[in-house]
């Protein structure tokens, strides 16, 4: 070894270890009053970089709150994509829900140590943080504690209603959409669909609704894997073999699985909780098959990519195993907020320099498009490579261009659409981007 010379993971250790030794006695598990005190200790800590707000009430009346990160809190900054972590989905799984208000206080710690790395991260990120999205849940299997608690006990809500089989069904419209050519974004909900999901899953699709979420991840326990869409498999059992029910975006969803799973400490070594997943990650239906869930839907129905992070294989480890815990998953959860910034993004606008919302971003051969938001702004993750982007709006004609994306900061891509003529409209009304002519610019119970 040469002297002087330093490993490069005891380079990361040493950039680390002062928040770690700092903030030791963080580790414990907090019930619904600590968890709100926590993270309003981080927001009073913090307060030019951090909002709290509520997205809604559990059905015990627990507020579902949110910490967000931003330089501009509480605004949406153009061309500034959203993220959110959730966590405590299944109420008796909750390093999650540690690990998020831990990853509260180290941004917030670090953004004050001027930390370069973690500045730059919320100064170009809004970022949202539900620690809780069950806290009802998490309160009865907190009265029993990690010895005694049961796999099933407090893994529902109030009700006993598993919130990741709550979401409305849109799988199985997709799956019909595949076979004759219909939608492949922003699937409709049924009617009455507020009425048959429960207080917490309303929640959170309201929320999905108020945010253009770009990147997004919900963390779990029982198992330690990352799991990516689709979890609904497309065709039943074979002889008792599951299959992959692939995305269009399959090789993106398995990068950014990887990227979690490699930055974790032992994840992507595969034999964990006496189970092996390749490099630590899986397609969800390749597992088993699993109907209304949430990061099938946030694919479905937003223009948010979520995967499912398996965390543990105790869902209520002890108080004891949290440090190390917490090592495992530091690196990995600020790697994987750092995926948002891939890709492509830019504005959308008429020929006045007008924002147009609600145009739709398509990318050929990948058949899963993407919405500009209220501001005009469209955010589209990609793998580095050579793409045709076209951006299309109802009254305007489409518009294409050729963008080569590398492994870096996302490329700004920016659109103009000019009015289509009224004739035009009447000769060739518009009803998809694929239609119209284009100019070029250039049990065990399943953790789940």
């Amino acid at each position: 070894m040469p002297q002087g010379w330093t490993p490069p993971g005891l380079w990361a250790l040493l950039l680390w270890l002062p928040a770690l030794l700092a903030s030791g006695s963080d580790f414990k598990h907090h019930r619904y009053e600590e968890m709100v005190r926590a993270l309003f200790a981080v927001q009073n800590q913090c307060p030019h970089i951090t909002r709290i707000y509520s997205i809604g009430q559990s059905v015990e009346g627990r507020h579902l709150y949110v910490l967000e990160f931003s330089d501009n809190p509480g605004v949406h900054e153009a061309l500034e994509p959203e993220f959110k972590y959730v966590g405590n989905m299944h109420g008796n799984e909750v390093l999650g829900r540690e690990l998020l208000i831990k990853l509260s206080r180290f941004l917030c710690e670090e953004y004050q140590a001027r930390n370069q790395r973690i500045t730059r991260l919320i100064h170009d990120t809004r970022i949202h943080i539900l620690p809780s999205m069950n806290p009802d849940g998490y309160e009865v299997a907190a009265r029993q504690g990690p010895e005694f608690n049961g796999y099933l006990v407090g893994r529902g809500n109030a009700r006993e209603v598993d919130l990741n089989r709550n979401f409305p069904d849109l799988n199985a419209l997709m799956y019909y959409y595949e076979k004759n050519k219909g939608r492949n974004h922003h699937l409709p909900l049924p009617d009455n669909w507020e009425q048959q999901v429960e207080p917490e899953t309303l929640a959170v699709i309201k929320w999905m609704q108020s945010y253009n979420f770009v990147l997004s991840a919900n963390l779990h326990g029982g198992a330690v894997v990352a799991n990516y869409p689709f979890d609904k498999s497309r065709y039943p059992r074979i002889r008792g073999r599951t299959t992959n029910a692939d995305t269009p975006d399959d090789k993106l969803f398995r990068k950014l699985a990887r990227t979690y799973s490699y930055a974790h400490s032992w994840m992507h070594k595969g034999w964990n909780c006496g189970d092996f997943f390749d490099e630590g990650i899986t397609n969800g239906a390749s597992w088993y098959s699993l109907s209304k869930g949430m990061q099938d839907f946030n694919y479905l129905y937003s223009n948010c990519f979520e995967i499912t992070l398996e965390l543990s294989c105790n869902k209520f480890p002890p108080e004891s195993t949290l440090p190390r815990e917490w090592l495992a998953n530091r690196e990995a959860l600020v790697s994987y907020i750092e995926q948002v910034h891939h890709g492509i993004k830019g504005m959308v606008y008429d020929e006045n320099n007008n924002p147009i919302r609600k145009a739709e971003i398509s990318v050929a051969g990948i058949n899963h498009d993407v919405t500009s938001g209220v501001d005009g702004d469209y955010f589209r993750l990609l793998l580095p490579g050579t793409y045709t982007v076209t951006a299309s709006a109802p009254g305007y004609l489409p518009s294409t261009s050729t963008v080569t994306v590398g492994p870096a900061e996302a490329i700004q891509l920016h659109f103009y659409l000019k009015k289509a003529k009224k004739q035009n409209l009447k000769q060739k009304p518009h009803k998809s981007k694929r239609n119209l002519s284009s100019h070029k610019s250039s049990l065990k119970l399943s953790p789940r």
